[in-house]
């Protein structure tokens, strides 16, 4: 099988206004989407859209509400004009809902087509406040085995970045190593350091047994943790901007939320 695991350290490094760094050790999941049904049925504590120790939901990822995650990839490919053919793959990192909770700040899409050589990247980028945005990183920006782009944000990711900010991805295709960077930027000059780093890892019972042991409750531990260093960048006078500040620049998003409109939810496929 082609999906495994990666044990992972997250590094995070705030240059301006005011320096912050932290780094922490998880671990995430790397799976062929057309192995989950086969792999829910292998390992014990994953399932498919019901709970589990480790849950994989389609609605925990863009597109309409009510088609699998590669039935809304696939829709998303041919809007922007991406010729992915049959026997083609699709590779997930990712977080599974862990005891009924999630929350992923980054996912990552990788794209191969039916010779296995890579297409695209799309990493899928979540807020605190239930938003996705994907960008679409092209076969064009491949360099060697890395995938290099910058795009304008237009999004809210966090409170103490500007929207205008630019995202610059230097995204190496996942095998024995885990190499992820994505920089904050504006004008040229780097803001946030941001890197994913890790070891692949057999999906089996075993090993992912042995990882919930070693970093139990994942995702809630990421959603504490986001909260716990955004208290500590008030505390350090970082600008901070609130949500609902300049809409008109925040473009491309999946479950938009508004004040009237939460967010759309949940709804099985």
């Amino acid at each position: 099988m082609n999906s495994c695991l990666y044990e992972t350290e997250i590094m995070h490094h705030r240059l301006a206004p005011r320096e912050h760094r932290f780094a922490y050790r998880f671990f995430s999941f790397y799976l062929d989407l057309d192995e989950i049904d086969e792999l829910t049925r292998r390992i014990v504590l994953m399932s498919r859209n019901k709970f589990n120790v480790y849950g994989f939901y389609d609605c925990d990822h863009m597109g309409t509400p009510g088609h699998s995650v590669k039935d809304n990839l696939l829709m998303y490919f041919n809007e922007n004009g991406i010729d992915f053919k049959s026997g083609g793959r699709i590779m997930l990192l990712t977080y599974l809902r862990t005891c009924g909770y999630v929350f992923n700040p980054v996912s990552f899409y990788y794209c191969f087509d039916e010779k296995n050589n890579p297409l695209c990247v799309v990493p899928e980028i979540g807020n605190t406040f239930g938003e996705l945005k994907p960008f679409l990183v092209r076969k064009k920006d491949l360099h060697s085995n890395q995938f290099k782009n910058t795009q304008d944000k237009l999004y809210y990711i966090s409170p103490f970045t500007r929207l205008d900010d630019q995202l610059d991805f230097r995204l190496t295709i996942p095998d024995e190593r885990l190499n992820i960077c994505i920089d904050t930027t504006k004008n040229n000059q780097k803001i946030i350091l941001t890197t994913m780093t890790g070891q692949r890892r057999e999906l089996t019972n075993r090993n992912l047994l042995r990882l919930t042991l070693q970093f139990p409750l994942v995702t809630t531990k990421v959603i504490a943790l986001i909260h716990w260093h955004a208290f500590r960048l008030w505390l350090k006078r970082i600008p901070y901007q609130e949500k609902t500040t300049n809409p008109h620049l925040q473009k491309e998003v999946f479950r938009a939320w508004s004040k009237d409109n939460k967010n759309a939810g949940c709804v099985h496929p």
